[in-house]
């Protein structure tokens, strides 16, 4: 399989992803709600997963979450780069993060806080936001794939217990034996979609 690509060829690839967002933004703000839910479910998971990580609880989460929905609500129209937008969203809900900790004070530095270096600051450390935006990618990339290998890749990597291939087969209607074959090839077509979008 050939992985290299040029730099044309991830000008191009970026460019559609930049303007798939900037399709939404532009929509969102003539006041189509089918793309706000749109905006929204492709970038949840991103917004999400940052209370997650400084250790809130999921219903604390949630609240941090909709705080952020609401700050897009009425700052979208701000936004000057669409390419900027999971950027934008990743330091509006950083800054949302930490003025609940300093809100609640129940914040205790830990070794173990993927954001210890941030919350000295207001601006999250570069490092952090591309961390961020690369898993944001990650997931863009198997939203991509067909429904089976999507479902597939979710439940083999992102499940919790794992689950057995016997049961894995017949959650998705496959041959026991036919699992490894496929979960090869999708996680080609992932491997190869991932390259696309520049991931690295």
């Amino acid at each position: 399989m050939n992985v290299s690509h040029s730099a044309a060829d991830n000008k191009r690839t970026l460019s559609n992803l930049v303007a798939s967002d900037a399709q939404l933004i532009q929509e969102c703000l003539e006041g189509n709600e089918e793309s706000w839910s749109a905006l929204l479910a492709k970038y949840k998971n991103l917004i999400f997963s940052i209370p997650i990580k400084f250790g809130f609880s999921r219903e604390d989460a949630a609240d941090i979450f909709q705080s952020v929905c609401l700050d897009i609500l009425h700052d979208l129209s701000n936004l000057r780069d669409s390419q900027a937008l999971a950027g934008w969203l990743i330091r509006i809900t950083h800054h949302k993060c930490l003025y609940q900790l300093k809100l609640s004070r129940r914040f205790v530095a830990s070794e173990t806080s993927p954001f210890d270096l941030a919350t000295s600051a207001d601006e999250i450390p570069e490092n952090k936001v591309r961390e961020l935006q690369k898993e944001q990618v990650l997931r863009d990339a198997i939203e991509s794939l067909t429904p089976r290998c999507r479902e597939l890749v979710l439940i083999l990597f992102f499940e919790t217990p794992a689950r057995p291939y016997k049961e894995v087969a017949t959650s998705l209607g496959l041959a026991t034996g036919s699992i490894g074959f496929i979960r090869a090839r999708c996680l080609r077509k992932l491997g190869e979609k991932l390259k696309e979008m520049g991931f690295g």
